[in-house]
């Protein structure tokens, strides 16, 4: 994840507010139109389109309170993220095109995990300066609507740094665990779903390739468009493994929303451009349905800082309804694109609260009618 200044609104975006959206407006009251002078300055950065709205209010209620005991469930998911993790932190840390080695260590490394779910594994080849990269794909045919797809997703590479190897535990080995983790347990549940399910994992995600041609999961989205795949949904865990209890460890981007949002960074986020409103919405309550772990749910304008600032974006430039899954990243992680992005930083017991909720939520949407 790159630490963004301000979304980017893209032309899909543009063209889908013109033809209107489900997104509502939000005051400190209540819903209610943005004020005359917020309303001139994002005309002004959007252009002539309608204002897109905020969608703050989520069905369902977060959990409050003390966790319950971990499950013996959740004590064995907590350790196989940690395994992964420390693998993907340690031996491959600095994954990317910089440090080829490394990236091709890494690139075996996934082949082999994705594999054990006993589905092909689909390589998805691009040249990037002179060399190879790849995305990884395995696929769980839908019995009943396998035209209509759900994609579950992460970056798996670390950014790279002036001096030292990133060692990226957080951003992204925690979104990578998580896929690996979510793909296992799909694979082991045997029944197919309604829906076809694909597990990704994508290259290039961070700088100097974030936002650019060069990003994964850009080239990943554009080659389903060209085919005409119907993408309904899309899941991105990014930056999943941090949370705090203590009073004032949570930030937001320019102090918004700090009124009516957590001072502690206890909880996950549920982030969406506002066109993927519905599917915000609907995960979050899936996820408070079936997990009592703190969350929050939001879609936004593209052009508020962090809303678009992972691999849902290049679906949400293609057209496909896409959210974000995050501890908030550099809100909360101060080791954010740091040699300190170490396993030791990570909370792995409240991460695997949050993968099996999400599991959960996969499940359910996959099946959705």
């Amino acid at each position: 994840m790159r630490r963004p200044r301000f979304g980017m609104v893209g032309d899909m975006a543009v063209e889908q507010s013109k033809a209107g959206g489900e997104a509502v407006g939000f005051s400190a009251r209540g819903r209610a139109k943005f004020p005359t002078r917020m309303s001139t300055a994002l005309k002004g950065l959007i252009g002539a389109s309608p204002i897109p709205r905020f969608s703050t209010k989520m069905p369902g209620v977060s959990h409050a309170g003390p966790l319950p005991a971990l499950t013996e469930d959740q004590r064995d998911l907590s350790a196989e993220l940690r395994a992964n993790v420390e693998e993907l932190a340690g031996p491959l840390a600095g994954r990317n095109v910089f440090n080829p080695a490394r990236l091709r260590a890494c690139e075996e490394f996934l082949s082999a995990r994705l594999g054990e779910c006993g589905r092909p594994v689909t390589r998805q080849e691009f040249d990037c300066r002179g060399q190879t990269v790849a995305n990884f794909q395995v696929e769980f045919p839908g019995a009943e609507r396998p035209g209509e797809i759900l994609v579950v997703g992460a970056h798996y590479d670390a950014v790279e740094l002036s001096r030292g190897l990133c060692p990226a535990a957080n951003d992204n080995g925690s979104g990578t665990a998580a896929v690996l983790a979510l793909a296992r347990r799909f694979a082991r549940r045997g029944a197919a779903c309604g829906r076809t399910v694909r597990f990704v994992l994508w290259v290039n995600e961070e700088p100097p390739f974030f936002w650019t041609d060069l990003m994964g999961s850009l080239v990943y989205a554009r080659a389903c468009r060209a085919k005409a795949e119907n993408i309904v949904g899309m899941i991105t865990p990014e930056t999943l493994g941090c949370y705090s209890e203590v009073e004032g460890s949570q930030r937001y981007p320019l102090g918004l929303f700090k009124r009516w949002y957590p001072a502690r960074g206890d909880f996950v986020a549920f982030l969406g451009m506002h066109e993927a409103a519905a599917l915000v919405r609907r995960s979050v309550e899936l996820f408070r349905e079936h997990c009592r772990f703190p969350s929050i749910g939001v879609a936004l304008p593209a052009i508020i800082p962090h809303v678009g600032a992972s691999d849902h974006w290049s679906f949400w430039k293609c057209g496909y309804p896409a959210l974000m899954v995050t501890d908030t990243a550099p809100y909360r992680y101060r080791w954010y694109h740091t040699e300190d992005d170490t396993p030791d930083k990570m909370n792995f017991e409240c991460m695997a609260r949050v993968v099996e909720g999400l599991a959960s939520v996969v499940e359910t949407l996959a099946n959705d009618r």
